[in-house]
């Protein structure tokens, strides 16, 4: 089992990554919840994980607030995909679960530091504030991280963002070189995989099938942000990004990838928060994680709905 905090900026895929994560307890123990300003402001998405947990039905679950900006530049949002409250879509009731006391940089220190070496993963799903200020506050607490495991970046599929950055690492480059170079272990989730994982018609009429108020939930998230990507992509269905994170920690064999070097760029104004993967290998860099490039997108969803339905 993996002991995990997650680190979330809800967003539609945000809250099924969360719903996944709580619908597996034989693979995953969700220590705490995280939240992150990205997909919308910090107050929304702290809010958003609150409203998710209490959807699963475990109104127990900690969630702290955390960092409300970038380390270094203004926050950037994303209502133009995610709507205006960030899970546009269903009506879901404002939770009535408290958030927690305290900030969510200092959660992430003292539940590592509070679990033996090597048995906590991080698994941030939004832009990486949070976890480079855990690090920059406590570096001691790298080396007892099990393995940081994200969504975000890109090679082949480059930006969703700019042309040359995804959001999450667009949003804070400065905290994703912090992480990409503090010595964890990484493993990386980005568009290159998230890509081929499309919410089509018959995937998600497969969630509203479930027909429990968590299944029909997921496909009216679904049915709200695919509008935007399938018109920019052409696609036949919405990438759905972050719960291949959590379904890479249940099922690793349904992913294959690469371990190779990976720099953020912050410097340049035409390709600020670009993640350059070393895929072919040709730079003597050394490898600093493990870029996902391909899945099972029929073993991932059938994943997915399986243990949606448990809800």
């Amino acid at each position: 089992m993996r002991k995990i905090i997650i680190d979330t900026d809800p967003g539609q895929d945000d809250a099924i990554a969360i719903l996944l994560a709580l619908a597996s307890p034989e693979d995953i123990e969700v220590l705490g919840i995280t939240a992150v300003a990205g997909n919308v402001p910090l107050a929304l998405t702290e809010k958003n994980a609150r409203i998710v947990c209490e959807l699963a039905g475990r109104p127990d679950m900690p969630v702290y607030a955390g960092c409300d900006r970038p380390l270094a530049h203004r926050l950037v949002t994303a209502e133009h995909v995610h709507g205006k409250t960030g899970l546009d879509g269903p009506v879901l009731p404002d939770p009535t679960m408290p958030l927690q006391d305290g900030h969510a940089v200092d959660f992430i220190i003292d539940t590592v530091r509070n679990h033996p070496a090597g048995t906590v993963t991080l698994c941030p799903l939004g832009p990486l504030t949070n976890i480079a200020s855990a690090i920059n506050k406590a570096p001691d607490i790298i080396e007892k991280i099990q393995e940081i495991v994200l969504m975000g970046g890109a090679y082949f599929e480059v930006g969703n963002i700019t042309p040359a950055a995804e959001f999450n690492i667009y949003v804070d480059p400065e905290a994703a070189e912090i992480v990409m170079k503090s010595g964890a272990k990484i493993t990386i989730l980005p568009l290159d995989v998230t890509h081929k994982a499309l919410v089509t018609r018959a995937r998600n009429d497969a969630f509203r099938d479930i027909g429990t108020p968590v299944g029909i939930a997921v496909a009216q998230m679904t049915d709200f942000f695919e509008r935007f990507d399938k018109e920019k992509y052409g696609s036949a269905g919405a990438p759905l990004h972050d719960p291949t994170v959590i379904a890479y920690l249940i099922n690793p064999d349904l992913f294959t990838g690469r371990y190779i070097n990976v720099e953020i760029e912050t410097q340049s104004a035409l390709t600020r928060g670009m993640t350059v993967a070393d895929w072919w290998r040709v730079t003597d860099r050394a490898p600093n994680a493990y870029f996902i490039g391909d899945l099972d997108a029929d073993g991932f969803f059938d994943l997915l709905t399986q243990r949606l339905a448990r809800l």
